[in-house]
């Protein structure tokens, strides 16, 4: 039987940890949220690979250095609200859940958004709200957002989602041009964002937020 525990505890030390990612409370969510819970069955086993988690048709789940590292420079606090987009089958969500007031995670796929519900009620993460809608849209009627988060890749993004950041809030979105890409935070001020480098990472663009996309909300 797999000890995903263990695995749980190497991902931390081996990939979270060595990448300066020093935050108690990222630290201690993500030795508790069992990512395996989070994939199809099929994809147990890699659940606790250091790269991005394929879930099929350009959707991943960041690998745990980028997703640790996105969210030490965000510095969540216990009073965000925080607009997860692209959460796929919930583990990101319940990550930022542990640190968070409130989290309203944003997912289209059919199946994805049934399997977070139940996932994230069975493992006690009732402070997520899971959103069925485009990603490219956002969730206007809960926000504004102290706090968003894109989990995937972005070409262009649309004012639909910076239009949902509160005065004062945070942004971390991992541009992409061509194979590589920049995660940058932006901070909204004075009704703009201004935007500053975190790191280098990668990951397939979202859908929706591809450079030449024509956008209808």
């Amino acid at each position: 039987m797999t000890d995903f525990t263990a695995r749980r505890t190497i991902m931390v030390d081996t990939q979270v940890r060595p990448s300066d990612v020093t935050k108690f409370p990222i630290i201690e969510a993500m030795l508790a949220v069992p990512r395996e819970a989070y994939v199809t069955a099929g994809l147990r086993e890699a659940a606790y690979l250091g790269e991005n988690l394929d879930l099929g048709g350009g959707r991943v789940i960041l690998d745990p250095r980028t997703l640790a590292k996105m969210l030490d420079a965000l510095s969540i606090d216990g009073d965000d609200l925080v607009l997860d987009i692209g959460s796929a089958y919930g583990y990101s969500a319940a990550i930022i859940a542990r640190m968070a007031e409130a989290v309203v995670a944003v997912e289209e796929n059919d199946l994805m958004v049934k399997d977070a519900q139940r996932t994230l009620i069975e493992h006690g993460a009732d402070n997520v709200i899971v959103h069925h809608g485009p990603l490219r849209a956002g969730a206007a009627e809960h926000g504004p957002y102290d706090v968003i988060t894109l989990q995937g890749g972005v070409e262009h993004l649309p004012d639909a989602i910076t239009d949902q950041l509160k005065e004062g809030g945070r942004i971390a979105c991992l541009f992409m041009q061509g194979p590589l890409g920049q995660v940058r935070i932006g901070h909204r001020i004075d009704g703009r964002i201004n935007w500053r480098f975190a790191f280098n990472a990668a990951a397939p663009v979202l859908p929706g937020f591809e450079r030449h996309a024509v956008f209808i909300l």
